[in-house]
């Protein structure tokens, strides 16, 4: 599945949250000042000004592991089971450490965000200011290896050059990155960014805490950042075409009417595009391209996803600043 039919997808789950369902989430989780750092842990966590970040955590080891989700997607989406595949979040708690956290407005299946709301949209620099604050407050052991899918793979990048010394190494996800935009024409990319941001009117409607993410103000944050320092790096891009995909999700109404049909091509020769300048981001970085999956390649390549991350941490571990040839 594709950057855009993912977040597309996400759009039309909370669109039929009803308010009903939205004013049931009455039991939030009990609020834990700090992470052990060993053994389970899953509440609230005071991040200051008022706020609290749902906050989960597993296993035991250094480097530690934070797991940052795509758009609206909270820390359940790292551990979504599928028949006959382990979940990337329990995996990786068999050899290290790992945490995964809701950022403001990640719906839970039909109920609202466990964290704290916030005003929205947001832009990378507000969610990288807020995982600062999570790891410091929950007392998460850096420097740390962080993963990031989709619009998390634009957080994670940020808080690397926002806080070099707290990253160690990064697993990229079919990540969301300015070089989308830098491989498309204005005209492509305006359609482009509907796609990504999506028509909210009704969602938020339904749910006015909904994160909505700037798009183009957290690619021009990033832009103005300094380049990560190196570090292992693995990234991991969808190779599941999308462009003979669109008609069909065009007539479904998965899509919007006007959306061109030929446009699925266009994503796929700009995302190729923009995976390869991911990969030349620091030296000896690993870029997977036959993946032999769609967009959520953490759901239908877990293995995979979980042994890049042991990589990683393998390569951390050994105080190497690039994975081994």
């Amino acid at each position: 599945m594709s950057i855009c039919r993912r977040l597309l997808s996400l759009i039309l789950l909370v669109a039929a949250t009803s308010l009903a369902n939205a004013a049931d989430n009455t039991s939030p989780p009990q609020s834990v000042p700090k992470s052990s750092g060993v053994g389970p842990f899953a509440g609230l966590v005071d991040i200051g000004g008022g706020r609290k970040v749902y906050l989960s955590c597993r296993g035991k080891g250094s480097p530690a592991v934070i797991l940052v989700g795509g758009l609206r997607a909270s820390a359940d989406d790292w551990m979504e089971t599928v028949p006959g595949k382990p979940n990337v979040f329990s995996a990786v708690a068999a050899f290290t450490r790992v945490c995964a956290y809701d950022r403001p407005g990640t719906p839970v299946s039909d109920r609202p965000s466990r964290s704290d709301p916030v005003a929205q949209p947001t832009a990378a620099a507000d969610a990288v200011a807020d995982l600062h604050a999570l790891m410091a407050a929950a007392g998460i052991e850096t420097p740390a290896v962080l993963v990031g899918h989709s619009y998390g793979g634009l957080v994670v990048r940020l808080y690397a050059s926002t806080y070099p010394d707290q990253v160690s190494g990064m697993v990229l996800l079919d990540a969301l990155t300015e070089g989308l935009r830098q491989a498309e024409t204005q005209q492509e990319w305006a359609i482009q960014r509907e796609l990504i941001s999506g028509d909210t009117k009704d969602s938020v409607r339904l749910y006015p805490a909904l994160e909505q993410l700037d798009v183009d103000r957290s690619f021009d944050q990033l832009l103005a950042a300094a380049p990560i320092k190196q570090m292992p790096l693995i990234v991991l891009s969808a190779d599941q075409p999308w462009g003979p995909q669109v008609p069909a999700l065009i007539a479904k109404g998965e899509l919007p009417a006007d959306v061109p049909k030929d446009f699925g091509y266009v994503t796929d020769r700009a995302q190729k595009e923009a995976q390869t300048k991911l990969a030349a981001l620091v030296l000896g970085s690993k870029h997977v391209t036959e993946t032999h999956s769609g967009h959520e390649i953490h759901k239908d390549q877990p293995q995979l996803v979980t042994d890049s991350i042991r990589e990683v941490v393998e390569a951390v571990r050994g105080k190497s600043p690039q994975l081994a040839p």
